[in-house]
């Protein structure tokens, strides 16, 4: 099992969050998945409308992370900085079984793991 796969599989162990995966941010190559991933295919490309939005709003920096909510449940699309291209961390958070901010503040603590 690599260590992509494992920190995912810790992810999971968070309640609420039922699927997990890493992406290119670039291509939407995905690197690791575990769970219910249904959501992430499209996290790429909403990271980068994001940001070339955000650029043209004048906004400095980088993008931090991007929250698509439905009436069932959030994905939530976390971008990790590195050397390169970044990657991104994708989550499904179901809305009834979980806080978002918990869920936020456990997905970036497993971010930082991703990057360790």
């Amino acid at each position: 099992m690599s260590s992509l796969d494992a920190v995912l599989g810790r992810a999971l162990t968070t309640p609420g969050i039922s699927g997990a995966a890493v992406l290119d941010a670039v291509t939407g190559l995905s690197y690791a998945e575990s769970g219910d991933v249904s959501g992430s295919q499209d996290s790429s490309e909403i990271a980068e409308l994001a940001r070339t939005r955000l650029t043209r709003a004048g906004a400095a920096g980088e993008l931090e992370s991007v929250i698509v909510t439905t009436s069932t449940r959030h994905l939530v699309t976390i971008q990790l900085p590195r050397q390169g291209d970044p990657l991104l961390l994708c989550a499904t958070v179901d809305r009834d079984r979980t806080n978002l901010t918990w869920a936020l503040r456990e997905l970036n603590r497993h971010a930082d793991e991703l990057l360790a």
